[in-house]
């Protein structure tokens, strides 16, 4: 058993890993032992693990491990990775992209339906018994414009299809994407901006998004538009967003994500109107774990017969 590497599995779910991992034949291969999130790996465990999969680690950690050769994460943004000291030039690093697939769009969804559907009102008025009519607002006819049109962006324009909205995006690599109309480069956001009657942020965390949603961007949006957040909360100018919902620039917002969270309670998005507070909910699903179990499956037997991995995290580019 010794003569195995060792891979710890970092996560509440670890049973669901180790299972997926057998099944595949893997567990032949290597050790596993799993690790509660709230606990910390044993002095042998940072002494031996030469792969890791992990949520997030403790500053300072990943260099009592000198053995590690490859962390797995078990989300697709890895800012928090990427700023660690101790994170090593050798060390790879990959990212679970791709789990999103069925979730994300539908709460991306469920957000357009909020912001144009007398639903939350509805489930208000019916508190106090009062009865009140309203007229939803179509979203066939409309435009949606992604901000980070990567792989949840484009399941999203497939299903907005069938809802008979205009799609457009912004991504860096040039190039047409199914089911989006048009596709614009980075120099062109201003000009995705003006055309969409919702703005849907999906970018990463790089030195180039860092507050990259600011007042000059909001002042470029439609007026009447919509922004929904499902991406980072550090790419928005929280003054900003809030100003230009306040002064009627934009029409309101949704936000999934924060810079600080659980969201503090004093925060103004809490209170502001016409802003609506999601707790980061746009990635959870019921079976997360086997979703990424399936992606670990198959970079674990990469990693172990030295091919390339799935999602490897591009250092320079911050995902």
């Amino acid at each position: 058993m010794a003569d195995k590497p060792l891979m710890v599995l970092w996560t509440d779910g670890a049973p669901v890993y180790v299972e997926a991992l057998a099944a595949a034949g893997l567990d032949d291969r290597l050790r596993l032992e799993g690790v509660d999130r709230a606990d910390t790996p044993s002095a042998a465990q940072k002494a031996e693990a030469e792969m890791m999969l992990a949520w997030g680690a403790p500053a300072g950690l990943l260099a009592e491990m000198p053995k590690l050769r490859w962390v797995q994460t078990t989300t697709a943004g890895v800012e928090s990775w990427l700023g660690r000291p101790d994170l090593s030039d050798a060390l790879l690093l990959s990212a679970a992209k791709g789990v999103h697939r069925v979730q994300m769009p539908e709460n991306i969804l469920a957000a357009l339906f909020h912001a144009t559907k007398p639903i939350a009102a509805a489930a208000i008025d019916q508190q106090t018994a009062t009865w009140t009519r309203r007229v939803a607002v179509p979203l066939a006819g409309k435009t949606l414009g992604i901000l980070g049109l990567g792989t949840i962006g484009a399941e999203l324009a497939r299903k907005a299809r069938a809802l008979e909205l205009r799609v457009v995006g912004v991504r860096r690599s040039p190039g047409s994407v199914e089911h989006v109309d048009a596709v614009y480069g980075p120099q062109e956001t201003d000009r995705m901006l003006g055309e969409a009657d919702f703005v849907l942020n999906l970018l990463p965390v790089t030195p180039d998004t860092r507050d990259f949603m600011n007042a000059d961007r909001f002042a470029a949006m439609r007026p009447g538009a919509w922004f929904l957040n499902f991406g980072r909360g550090a790419t928005v100018v929280d003054a900003d967003l809030i100003a230009a919902v306040t002064g009627g620039v934009i029409a309101g917002a949704v936000l999934d994500v924060f810079r600080t969270e659980p969201l503090p309670r004093d925060d103004p998005f809490w209170t502001t109107p016409g802003i609506s507070v999601w707790p980061h909910v746009g990635g959870l699903h019921p079976d997360r774990d086997a979703i990424v179990a399936d992606l670990v499956v198959e970079n674990t037997a990469r990693f172990l017969d030295g091919r390339p991995l799935l999602h490897q995290v591009d250092r320079a580019r911050g995902y």
